[in-house]
């Protein structure tokens, strides 16, 4: 039967490699896509992760991944400090925008104190300066690479306000682009507000325990330890994981078509084949066998090219274009699962046609 089925595939070479390229179209979709969102999106987990602060401090709803509020009055931060185990409180200003050029289509920036900030969450400036004034900002060293950007360029924020690029931090964390507090209350027009305070514990202190003590002290507000913010940030993404099943539907639909398409014309100029091999003996299931058997092979053939095509794409994305990209084991097997039963799905009707295929009439037709 094997020899069959090779036969049967290298006597139509160019419609078995459009059926081969239509399974490997289905494997690229799923892991280019799903690599680049698992990628993005554990970016940004990890940036979240650079917090040095173990506790947010926030009003409820304020931190919801739509919305670039301030609700929250900076004088908090003096409030914060007096509770016993608080070693610091940073107020920032999270503004959030649409950005054609961004990966997901959103642009984070941040308001801070730069020495505040920097000094909680160990970082500095490798090039440059701090902001000094409300039109200067500083970037991460990703932002440059990925907007082809360098120190002391300008870049138009909110529509067409121009800022000019003063300094470039590490590591990353948060917001690529960060401006004073201040800039970002002016432009928003929220003066003394913030977004949420970052709450830095003194040494030795649990941070579950000071969480209560705030609640107890300053109730009505919302309080997050930073470790429950970043465990999934797909979860903290809308969209993302209805994102990911619209493309594993997607790339198990376009298998099982060209799969479909090719085995249905394959079956319907072969009659005459299928006939003689029935009025031989072949069996109803050996007819569907053997083109369940084809449309395996089409399947792992896919399967081999679209892992090459991935590869190749990964590479792209992750040298050409600077973006996060991770593959993922569990992914790569439903690419593999889904290329092979769209394939043999594809093949079930042209399969029974094949099998309901009287010799007889075939034969006094032809």
């Amino acid at each position: 039967m094997f020899e069959l089925i090779i036969a049967n595939l290298t006597v139509r070479p160019f419609r078995t490699l459009i059926s081969i390229l239509g399974v490997a179209i289905g494997v690229v979709l799923v892991v280019l896509f799903t690599g680049l969102t698992e990628g993005m999106t554990n970016d940004m987990a990890k940036r979240a992760a650079n917090w040095k602060a173990e506790i947010v401090f926030t009003r409820p709803g304020a931190m919801t991944n739509d919305s670039s509020n301030a609700p929250l009055h900076t004088a908090y931060a003096e409030r914060l400090v007096q509770i016993p185990g608080v070693q610091s409180a940073v107020p920032v200003i999270r503004y959030i925008t649409s950005n054609s050029k961004s990966t997901f289509g959103l642009q984070q920036l941040d308001g801070v104190d730069w020495e505040p900030f920097a000094a909680m969450n160990d970082m500095s400036l490798v090039a440059g300066r701090p902001p000094q004034i409300n039109n200067e900002i500083v970037v991460d060293e990703r932002q440059l690479v990925q907007d082809n950007i360098k120190l002391g360029d300008s870049i138009q924020l909110f529509g067409n306000r121009e800022y000019t690029i003063v300094g470039v931090y590490s590591p990353p964390s948060g917001a690529r682009i960060k401006m004073s507090l201040i800039a970002m209350q002016e432009v928003l027009e929220a003066p003394n507000k913030c977004t949420y305070i970052l709450v830095k514990l003194a040494d030795g202190e649990n941070a579950a325990t000071v969480a209560e003590r705030i609640n107890q002290e300053l109730p009505g507000n919302t309080v997050n330890l930073t470790q429950d913010l970043i465990i999934d940030a797909q979860e903290r993404i809308p969209g993302v994981k209805t994102f990911l099943r619209i493309l594993v539907g997607l790339g198990a639909v376009v298998s099982t078509v060209f799969v479909l398409l090719s085995m249905y014309t394959t079956i319907t100029e072969r009659k005459k084949e299928i006939g003689i091999l029935k009025s031989l003996g072949a069996s109803t299931p050996y007819i569907v066998k053997t083109i369940e058997g084809e449309a395996f092979m089409i399947g792992v053939f896919g399967i081999l090219l679209g892992l090459i095509l991935s590869f190749v794409g990964a590479f792209i994305i992750r040298n050409g274009y600077d973006l996060a990209f991770e593959f993922s084991a569990v992914w790569l097997i439903w690419a593999v699962v889904i290329a092979i039963a769209g394939s043999l799905v594809g093949a079930l009707y042209p399969a029974w046609r094949a099998s309901i295929i009287d010799p007889v009439e075939v034969m006094a037709n032809e």
